[in-house]
């Protein structure tokens, strides 16, 4: 049976599912805010477009300061206590906020969440508790996770709000740390052994290799831009929603399900497109195009017809880009990096989150709504340009092969091998880093190297 066929163990299923819970409870906190927050601000003495900026975005910063010192001292000291630690601080900053009743307090409990940085420490811990043959399929399981809990936040943050206000927002965000701790040390097996996983984990040594790929850095430049326009739009879609189409914040949630619901079907022809026509880098440029096009639409929005249509192509383009550009990542690194670029790749997220914070809350206030809009409009035509000098990738799929202890074959035997178009073995690990296509590997004859003696 193909590997990529094999399913997970029932001890494997049980960790992938835990651990993407822990991590989309996390994620659902953080974005839970942001449908609301804006129409929030307005009812707090000290607020300004500035300040509401930075309270949206500064958990960015500290996540992505954080996240890979975590992640190594995990490697150190075992991965549960440092996501323990994680879970509690993301707690307690989601208890500061609770109580503040200035932005200052939110701003500084906003940066305590972020602070709880275990985004790399729970990818390691999945990472001890998966087969290398499986690491693929438990990663997409922690990732569709996220998705989910974003989609969640979108559609239930107005509801929440109106029952509960944005103080029980915050203390929601806190039981939901619990709830992780408690999956954490209930449902999480623990890994008979901790390692270093360079599929998965921020190697110091390749850094450098991974900062002069320019294929990669414009990757990075992609995933900080996508998220700071995300950022710079939520800055003032939920006031154009009461301003322009008249609804009140309970009500919001009646325009996001259906526009979720749509991006979603929008979105899926062009990823089927993308990966079985081998069209990746027309419909990675075509959604930011299409990013483009809903910026400018939503900038220029003065009705309610308009404004739905701009939101819902924004939606579609953004879950697309989304989709894209981890697959994009991992085409691009080399085997033995890809735990090193999604490090980079995956600070450069909560960076433009960030500074999407920061400059659309500052643009807001010097130009008004139109201002942000304009702000990541910008920022995305740059997007656009860096990204038009991509090459096409390879439709390459990261394979792990564990040849065990005491193995004889060596790379060439490897790279010969009909599909096999990029081997590393790593000695003191008795693993081979491949990249291969899948559609003409000859996986039996690779397998009959696996575990040789």
């Amino acid at each position: 049976m193909s590997q990529y066929q094999q399913k997970l163990g029932s001890q494997e299923r049980r960790a992938g599912v835990s651990i993407a819970l822990i991590y989309a409870f996390r994620m659902f906190g953080l974005f839970l805010i942001l449908p609301v927050f804006a129409l929030y601000a307005e009812t707090l003495p000290d607020a300004t477009p500035l300040l509401t900026g930075l309270a949206i975005g500064i958990y960015g910063l500290t996540q992505a300061l954080l996240q890979i010192p975590f992640g190594m001292i995990s490697d150190r000291i075992g991965r549960k206590p440092v996501i323990a630690a994680g879970l509690v601080i993301f707690a307690l900053g989601s208890l500061l906020a609770a109580s503040a009743d200035s932005m200052l307090g939110i701003i500084l409990g906003r940066a305590l969440q972020g602070s709880g940085a275990i985004a790399a420490a729970l990818m390691a811990l999945a990472a001890d508790l998966s087969r290398e043959e499986h690491r693929t399929k438990m990663m997409a399981l922690i990732g569709t996770s996220i998705g989910m809990a974003f989609a969640a936040s979108m559609v239930l943050a107005p509801v929440l709000n109106h029952w509960i206000g944005m103080s029980g927002i915050f203390v929601l965000t806190a039981a939901l740390a619990c709830v992780g701790l408690l999956l954490l040390f209930a449902a999480v097996p623990t890994p008979t052994v901790t390692k270093f996983h360079r599929d998965a984990e921020l190697e110091p040594g390749s850094l450098g290799h991974v900062l002069k790929n320019a294929d990669l850095l414009r990757l990075d430049a992609g995933i900080f831009i996508l998220h700071f326009s995300l950022m710079c739009a939520f800055l003032v879609l939920p006031l154009m929603l009461r301003d322009i189409a008249g609804l009140a914040s309970l009500d919001h949630w009646k325009v996001y399900l259906p526009i979720f619901i749509g991006s979603l079907v929008i979105m899926l022809p062009f990823i089927i497109v993308a990966e079985r026509k081998q069209q990746l880098r027309a419909v990675f440029l075509g959604a930011i195009a299409a990013l483009v096009i809903a910026l400018a639409g939503l900038g220029m929005s003065t009705g309610v017809v308009s404004l739905i249509l701009a939101m819902l192509l924004f939606f579609a383009a953004f879950n697309l880009l989304e989709a894209s550009l981890p697959s994009l990542v991992s085409k691009t690194a080399s085997a033995t990096n890809k735990g090193t670029a999604m490090g980079v790749y995956s600070s450069s997220q909560f960076m433009g989150a960030f500074f999407g914070g920061l400059a659309g809350g500052a643009a807001h206030g010097a130009w008004g709504p139109q201002g942000a809009l304009y702000t990541a409009l910008a920022a995305v035509c740059l997007w656009l340009l860096i990204a038009a000098f991509m090459r096409k990738p390879r439709q390459l799929s990261t394979y792990l092969l564990n040849l065990g202890e005491h193995f004889t074959v060596d790379e060439a035997a490897l790279i010969a091998i009909p599909g096999v178009a990029e081997a590393a073995i790593i000695a003191e690990e008795g693993i081979a880093y491949l990249k291969v296509e899948r559609h003409i590997l000859d996986e039996e004859k690779l397998l009959s190297f696996a575990g040789s003696k």
